[in-house]
């Protein structure tokens, strides 16, 4: 992998994790295009992408991280104290899959771009539901709805299916307000994505040979384009989720997914 490689994945990867429109699945495409068949190659790359991707949460999002912290030292069930329940609550049906699950997965990601097509028909759907649904706004989300969101989050490990797109519909069509689906919804994603990387760490004390030959300079520039580009998404993403225009990215995925298919297909 080159810097240019390395830069134009880390922008897909920056702005595609926020994005409704599915980050592996678009790396995915993107690592086709370019040749990179093999994917246990670039996990150094992708654990690098990934954690630049949750700074650029905790940077967007630090006065809501700083009150979630400052409420749990208080040491009281106040409203932080529920917040980051919710969020535990919502990291148990991913963590069961990673635990789990974890082999079958990841032969669902070498599977090919077929699999890819299908999912973000998967994601597409989603988004055009939660579009026409109506339901009774609610004022908080509860922990019953923070578990129905992070099942929506373990589904969205499958290539295509999009983790923002699927936990934000679904909190939606669970008549969870605008406001604060966006925030919860990146929020909890930052344990599972540490833990996940946290593993690979580990692979590569064991001397597993993860580097796929990336140097350190291509590295550092799809580190830096996905937290740059993932700055960027995640705030305009917030945005977007307020003024309820996600049948558009419900639209592209829809043709992203065809067109995908179709060149599986016929490829």
């Amino acid at each position: 992998m080159d810097w240019f490689e390395a830069l134009i994945l880390g922008i897909i990867q920056g702005l595609t994790e926020y994005l409704p429109v599915s980050s592996s699945g678009h790396l995915a495409i993107g690592q086709a295009l370019f040749g990179m068949n093999d994917g246990a190659d670039n996990l150094m790359f992708t654990v690098a992408v990934h954690v630049a991707t949750v700074l650029s949460t905790v940077v967007i999002l630090w006065s809501e991280i700083d009150w979630i912290v400052r409420g749990l030292f208080k040491c009281e069930l106040n409203a932080e104290t529920k917040y980051a329940l919710n969020i535990v609550v919502s990291m148990i049906p991913v963590g069961i899959v990673g635990l789990f699950f974890k082999d079958q997965v990841e032969a669902v990601f070498g599977s090919g771009l077929l699999v890819v097509g299908c999912c973000l028909l998967i994601t597409a759907s989603l988004l055009t539901f939660s579009y026409y649904a109506k339901p009774r706004q609610k004022e908080h989300i509860s922990w019953k709805d923070a578990l129905i969101i992070g099942i929506a989050q373990a589904v969205a490990v499958l290539p295509g299916v999009s983790r923002s797109g699927s936990t934000i519909a679904t909190g939606l069509m669970l008549g969870n307000k605008k406001e604060s689906l966006a925030q919860f919804s990146f929020l909890m994603v930052i344990p599972p994505i540490l833990g996940e990387a946290l593993l690979d760490v580990l692979k590569m004390t064991k001397g597993e040979d993860v580097m796929g030959g990336i140097e350190a300079f291509p590295l550092a520039v799809g580190f830096l384009a996905a937290f740059i580009s993932g700055c960027v998404a995640c705030k305009w993403m917030i945005n977007i989720v307020k003024k309820g225009k996600l049948i558009y990215f419900g639209i592209y995925c829809a043709i992203v997914g065809v067109v995908t298919i179709l060149c599986s297909l016929l490829g």
